[in-house]
């Protein structure tokens, strides 16, 4: 093994994989989530569950806010490579272990939901959305289980910055 893949291998902390138990059950949440609706409703199907609140069966081929959505398919591939060097980062940092439990969390979050995308991505071609919130006829873009744990997991790691106690490198 060449010494400075030796060395990174040695500054990691391996007893902390179990936090990568919370990025596995975001996946499996996300993509039984997922399954469910595709398989229950047609594409633009809505079941209104709340009067500000529908399921609904929507595919984005872009990214958050269905960014480069109808960029004529290389984005899929571009976006793909992002969340799997995203997720190679994270679980370096995680594994790294110089942060509390806190953003060790956020970061299972963040990478079960982007790990969700990405088999979405890669499998279908797009990623599957059904969240719909939406007030006075407007609609705030579809979401999933996925996108909602990597938000969370944002948020978490933004308080923890400012309300954390300690000092951030």
């Amino acid at each position: 093994m060449p010494d400075a893949l030796k060395a990174a291998s040695q500054s990691l902390d391996w007893r902390r994989l179990h936090w990568l138990w919370i990025a596995l059950a975001v996946l499996l949440l996300d993509q039984w989530t997922k399954g469910l609706v595709a398989g229950s409703l047609r594409l633009y199907e809505q079941i209104e569950l709340l009067p500000f609140f529908n399921i609904t069966l929507a595919y984005n081929e872009g990214a958050a806010f269905s960014f480069l959505a109808g960029a004529g398919g290389w984005q899929r591939w571009f976006f793909s490579i992002v969340a799997v060097v995203a997720s190679v980062v994270i679980l370096v940092w995680l594994l790294r272990g110089r942060d509390g439990p806190v953003v060790a969390t956020a970061l299972s979050l963040i990478l079960g939901g982007a790990l969700g995308n990405l088999w979405d991505r890669i499998v279908l071609g797009h990623v599957v959305d059904f969240l719909d919130f939406h007030w006075a006829g407007w609609h705030f873009p579809a979401f999933n289980v996925a996108d909602s744990a990597i938000t969370v997991g944002a948020a978490l790691i933004i308080i923890d910055m400012l309300f954390g106690g300690h000092r951030h490198d």
